[in-house]
């Protein structure tokens, strides 16, 4: 059973993480701000390495996963991590509201039909956890989603749990590297930046009433998200509770992790056998002979 890479921010599997407890700042000892984005920048090119090794090797996707309130700070950190990242070699989803399509489907469908090919890093802004989480906080959208009768009203969460970690468990087995991460905003942190967004015209566009509703209710979210955590948080699939309230830390942490849990897969370029090696040194000769014909054609045969 592959084992998650250490880190402070780990969710234990033990079912007593607290969020109460959880840091949404650096800790004392933390590296200043520019030490922060040069060890991210160090990291984005590792990544960008490894990548193009997970292409080559062909036997593995990774999927991160983030989930966090408004202004935690999901999308720069994507944008952040990944900037060094092949394009091609990468895909990044959101998903906010389901559409009428996906609501004639069950709940992990259209998160599905989007998991990275082997090879690929995938990436889900949101995802099926908005359904333990949002959902939770305000059941009513379960009407829109036509359950059948035999769905236990008094159990749907605890059986939405089973049916996660069922699901991870699969992606797993059949090589899905899966990350998930919890980016941890302090109430008063996600004001400011909400706030910012409000008194800079240019940022403006970010804002949604939404913001403020889920502000309202802080306390159930944060009780969804202690259920969630605990309930999936898995060796094979493990979230990290990352301090989001300081973006270059924030961003260096979720890089530090992606970077060292690939690392672990012990990637290669493929080996070819000696037949299509010689194959390759012919080509080569007779490409160089091609392009200089006044080399000597020593080796060709």
């Amino acid at each position: 059973m592959r084992r998650p890479v250490d880190s402070p921010y780990l969710v234990p599997s033990d079912g007593f993480f607290r969020v109460a407890e959880a840091a949404t700042l650096p800790p004392p000892d933390a590296p200043g701000r520019k030490t922060c984005r040069r060890a991210l920048k160090a990291r984005v090119n590792t990544l960008s390495d490894l990548q193009r090794r997970l292409h080559a090797d062909g036997r593995y996707a990774v999927l991160l996963i983030f989930q966090a309130l408004d202004a935690a700070g999901k999308d720069s950190t994507i944008r952040k991590v990944l900037s060094g990242v092949n394009p091609a070699g990468c895909q990044v989803f959101s998903f906010g509201m389901p559409s009428s399509e996906a609501l004639r489907h069950d709940y992990l469908w259209r998160t599905s039909s989007r998991l990275p090919e082997r090879g690929r890093i995938g990436v889900f802004n949101r995802s099926y956890y908005e359904e333990v989480l949002a959902v939770r906080v305000h059941p009513e959208r379960l009407a829109s989603q036509r359950l059948p009768p035999v769905v236990d009203p008094e159990r749907i969460w605890e059986h939405r749990f089973e049916s996660i970690r069922d699901h991870e468990r699969h992606l797993t087995r059949n090589g899905v590297i899966l990350l998930k991460f919890w980016l941890n905003v302090s109430r008063e942190e996600q004001g400011r930046r909400i706030l910012r967004r409000l008194q800079d015209p240019s940022r403006n566009w970010k804002f949604s009433p939404q913001d403020l509703f889920c502000r309202e209710h802080w306390g159930e979210y944060m009780l969804a998200y202690e259920e969630l955590l605990n309930a999936t948080s898995r060796p094979w699939a493990p979230w990290y509770a990352i301090p989001a309230d300081d973006k270059p830390y924030m961003r260096m942490a979720v890089a530090d992790i992606v970077v060292r849990t690939v690392e672990r897969l012990n990637l290669h370029y493929p080996q070819l056998a000696e037949d299509a090696r010689a194959q390759l040194e012919e080509t080569r000769l007779l490409l160089e002979r091609e392009l200089d014909p006044e080399q000597p054609a020593a080796g060709l045969h």
